[in-house]
């Protein structure tokens, strides 16, 4: 190969240096993927696993969370509504973050799952860590951020979206 000063740079092979670019921003979402993917597989499963998280009181329960958070949140009507039935909300929160992470993680329908990680987030930013002083302190609003580039570009590589296209451009 020969050197130029094409595209890849002065002194670079230019379609060499230009091929890693393109790989390397044609992947730049995977190590967002995994660790939402991850975390949110965990969350879920840590829930699920956890029986004191789905009673209405006692300590650990998301009873007793929405309480202690209800009067400092921004939407105190989302608390209202979840202390309705915490064992429900709970159970709903759990497998949500289950399905998010493993629909992002795996990319099936990628840009849905990254929509339900950000309804989560969003609800959890906007009730949870509110209060949270300063704001960069809470968590939920730094996942909601972290969401919405998976939201706009998908999972194009190593997922089952990519697949799925891929077979979708063969059969045209």
């Amino acid at each position: 190969m020969t050197q130029g000063y094409g595209p890849g740079g002065y002194g670079q092979a230019g379609g060499e240096r230009h091929g890693l670019r393109a790989s390397a921003a044609r992947h730049a979402l995977l190590p967002l993927r995994v660790f939402l993917g991850v975390t949110f597989i965990y969350a879920g499963l840590d829930k699920l696993t956890t029986s004191a998280f789905f009673h209405a009181t006692g300590p650990g329960s998301i009873g007793e969370v929405m309480r202690g958070v209800h009067d400092s949140a921004a939407i105190p009507a989302l608390v209202t509504l979840g202390l309705k039935s915490p064992g429900g909300f709970g159970y709903a929160i759990a497998l949500g973050e289950l399905v998010v992470g493993l629909g992002v993680l795996f990319g099936v329908f990628g840009r849905l799952a990254a929509f339900g990680g950000a309804l989560i987030s969003l609800s959890l930013w906007l009730t949870v860590s509110w209060q949270v002083t300063p704001y960069y302190y809470g968590n939920d609003l730094i996942y909601l951020m972290a969401w919405l580039p998976l939201l706009l570009a998908g999972t194009p590589s190593f997922s089952a979206d990519a697949l799925r296209a891929a077979g979708r451009r063969r059969r045209l």
